[in-house]
């Protein structure tokens, strides 16, 4: 709760410009992957971890400070973040070796684990259930925003200033969130003030994620199988932790009982584990099997977030009218049959096809997102905010990690470590339409528990 009066279109622009800003990072790298790993020589599997090693910090350290900013204010851990994605940020631009820059964007995705588990948190905070899926609507529109303009200047600052210049380019946007943070966030959010943090709980869940995590993008070895093991283990020792503990970071209630909470979050791994590495291998095949230039490549991929970020602020309204299960599952259901088109584009596929077909992925996307986030925080009491938004950030980012964790393995059954070239596009190509197929079946399956989650407007909140 605020301590202080504070302006709810104030919250709203700051948050919105956070949302921006990462997914304007993420999806402007991937523009930028054949750049960097020509200049470091890096091969398919390492290139992928440019992106995956911020996914899997992200996703371990999310759901920890999530609970940190419950307990001791969801304001401080978020301008921490966006601190520490400045000083990455210049890091990574900076970075002498393919080595260097996957640890930089290690500590980057630390940055990111502080925003994703506070923004959503602090609007939620401050907007009503009857405004909620508006603002969080609006919130997710920038989300899009950030990676629809991403690809664009991912793509032109690459060609014209080389890649070093897309991680800089975030630099200012991310003083000037400071700034807004510093002057107009007025007040401090913490609903769990005064509760103790479970800093055993902590370890061992960040422990199990990077585990699980790391074990994938190393599968089929035994080593990878391993890892997965270890990882699987520790989770259930976590949730056994869990419930003995009596400051848990995770409340396992909240899936034991919140049949919405549950469903909700489950539908949200679903469909970004379907559908995150879409960018990625798209990225890679509009310049190595089509030879676009990365300027062109980033023009054609912002027809998916453009879609996503023209229709979200819609879907968010229709979810304070509309039972938020009704339009997220139509949502999961445009997604799937998105990703099935994308299946069948090959080496001669033409170019107005491939961007219909991501218009189609934009739209389902966006009917799915912002009602699915409006189910999850308005299903929880005030003093779960910071743990609902770190559970659906991670679930998200788990999701993501999966995605790229499947891709990461098609790419070393059906390519190899080497690196992708004229001789070895059909491989890569194959590689893809396996990977669509893959992902297709999975969003299809996700219309289950998103149409399983049951009612919101009878789920009983303290606000």
């Amino acid at each position: 709760m605020s301590d202080k009066p504070v302006s709810k279109g104030a919250v709203l622009f700051i948050t919105a410009t956070s949302a921006f800003l990462t997914p304007l990072m993420g999806s402007a790298v991937n523009l930028a992957l054949p750049a960097l790993g020509g200049e470091f020589g890096m091969d398919a599997v390492t290139l992928a971890w440019v992106s995956t090693a911020y996914l899997l910090s992200a996703a371990a350290f999310l759901l920890p400070f999530g609970r940190i900013a419950d307990i001791f204010g969801r304001k401080k851990v978020f301008l921490f973040g966006i601190a520490t994605l400045t000083v990455t940020s210049l890091l990574c631009g900076l970075a002498p070796s393919a080595t260097l820059l996957i640890f930089f964007r290690v500590l980057q995705g630390v940055g990111g684990a502080m925003i994703f588990g506070t923004g959503v948190a602090i609007l939620t905070s401050v907007y009503p259930p009857g405004e909620r899926g508006k603002a969080l609507g609006i919130n997710t529109a920038s989300v899009y925003l950030g990676l629809s303009m991403g690809p664009f200047l991912g793509g032109v600052v690459t060609q014209y200033l080389g890649w070093r210049y897309v991680f800089f380019m975030n630099i200012p946007v991310c003083l000037f969130i400071i700034v807004l943070i510093l002057t107009k966030l007025r007040g401090e959010w913490a609903g769990a003030r005064g509760e103790r943090m479970d800093l055993l709980g902590s370890g061992i869940y960040t422990l199990s994620i990077t585990s699980l995590i790391y074990g994938l993008s190393h599968m089929p070895s035994v080593l990878g199988g391993i890892l997965v093991g270890v990882g699987v283990f520790g989770f259930l020792g976590f949730i056994l932790w869990e419930t003995r503990s009596k400051s848990p970071v995770l409340d396992v209630k909240l899936f034991r009982f919140n049949r919405v909470f549950a469903m909700s979050n489950l539908a949200a791994l679903i469909n970004y584990a379907a559908t995150f590495a879409v960018g990625f291998l798209m990225s890679l095949y509009l310049q190595y099997v089509k030879g676009l230039s990365p300027q062109v490549a980033g023009v054609i991929m912002v027809s998916q977030p453009v879609v996503q970020a023209g229709f979200s602020p819609i879907a968010g309204r229709l979810s304070d009218r509309i039972e938020p299960r009704i339009v997220s599952s139509l949502g999961m259901g445009l997604t799937a049959l998105g990703l099935l088109l994308m299946a069948f584009v090959a080496r001669t596929t033409p170019l107005g096809l491939i961007i219909l077909n991501l218009a189609i992925l934009g739209l389902g996307f966006a009917l799915f997102s912002s009602p699915n986030t409006n189910a999850v925080m308005s299903s929880v009491e005030m003093r779960f905010y910071g743990v609902a938004s770190g559970t659906l950030g991670t679930m998200r980012l788990i999701g993501n990690m999966l995605s790229m964790a499947t891709v990461m393995l098609l790419f070393a059954v059906i390519i190899g470590k080497t690196q992708i070239t004229a001789e070895t596009t059909s491989m890569f190509l194959a590689s893809t339409r396996v990977a669509f197929f893959l992902f297709a079946g999975v969003c299809a399956m996700g219309v289950l528990p998103s149409m399983a989650r049951g009612r919101i407007r009878s789920v009983n909140t303290d606000q």
